[in-house]
């Protein structure tokens, strides 16, 4: 996802002047395409998130469109306060963006894991929240909020992602995106559990279960239309997120639904739970430890289909 984010950003800034880029000791053989084009709307800060997040909001009431760019919690946690204080109490157009969200740097620690920014963006007034599915995604998400007024979060997984999308979706933000239709019980994902998700849905297909595929890449404002349509057709819902238990897609998804009262479905969330994982590998390997695999959908989905009958 971070190439083809890098790939769409310049093809913007080339149609849009406004557009400038800040990053924070990091991204090389990356971000270099758009240094080299664009090197006076290019700065490298250092390590410094919090001056980089202050320098992108000054640029942007100066009608800029500034992209602040780093891994995982670097750009979203270290300087959170700048971000509430200077992006969000203003509106400015600040677009942050975090590339390995989950567990896309597993091996390197908790400290570059990101498992509770969706959350804490979530919370921040003025925020749009954004977790692209796959590269198709992440280019219309990029080209979606460089035209979206005010600060937004997009994030981004690290790389090698399978492509979900085999034609260009109808991508709106805050519109979910329906991958597959189906009767019996609705899957709903964000970010990278898109395609293991899709996976489910089909091997629980090829086991008599119809399930309707709901990409969720925008977690604020949710699209509550889609999750309340899906639970007056269908019923039992499940919610599929490379995140914490708390405030991410799952919690966003319940928000929804206790608007209908006694007449909510059954829901069930697969997340990663809320506590630091204390193993340490890849991001395929993390995922399984948190019960996130195709396996655990598909065992999750028989499991809530039949306390639900």
């Amino acid at each position: 996802m971070r190439d083809t984010f890098i790939r769409t950003l310049v093809e913007c800034a080339r149609a849009d002047e406004r557009i400038w880029l800040l990053v924070a000791d990091l991204g090389y053989s990356v971000v270099e395409p758009f240094k080299q084009e664009f090197a006076d709307r290019f700065i490298n800060v250092g390590v410094a998130e919090q001056d980089m997040t202050g320098i992108a909001t000054g640029l942007a009431l100066s009608g800029k469109i500034v992209f602040t760019y780093s891994i995982a919690n670097f750009p979203t946690l270290r300087c959170l306060e700048q971000i509430r204080n200077d992006a969000c109490y203003h509106n400015a157009n600040v677009k942050v963006v975090a590339v390995g969200g989950g567990f896309a740097y597993g091996s390197q620690g908790m400290t570059h894991h990101a498992t509770e920014d969706i959350a804490i963006m979530r919370a921040l007034p003025n925020m749009t929240v954004i977790a692209p599915g796959d590269s198709t995604e992440a280019a219309l998400a990029t080209r979606a909020i460089t035209e979206w007024a005010g600060p937004c979060y997009l994030r981004l997984g690290r790389g090698k992602e399978p492509v979900v999308h085999q034609l260009q979706p109808d991508f709106q933000i805050g519109r979910a995106i329906m991958v597959r239709n189906g009767r019996d019980i609705t899957l709903i994902a964000t970010g990278g559990m898109l395609h293991n998700t899709v996976q489910a849905a089909g091997r629980l297909a090829q086991q008599g279960i119809e399930a309707r595929v709901l990409s969720m890449h925008t977690l604020k404002p949710l699209d509550a239309e889609a999750v309340l349509s899906a639970a007056r057709d269908i019923g039992p819902i499940m919610t599929i997120e490379e995140h914490s238990a708390v405030g991410g897609l799952g919690s966003a998804v319940s928000d929804v639904l206790v608007q209908m009262g006694n007449s909510t479905p059954p829901l069930r969330k697969l997340s990663i739970g809320d506590s630091f994982l204390r193993v340490i590998g890849n991001q395929e390997y993390l995922c399984q430890a948190c019960g996130l695999s195709v396996d655990d959908i598909c065992n999750t989905a028989h499991d809530i289909l039949a306390h639900s009958r």
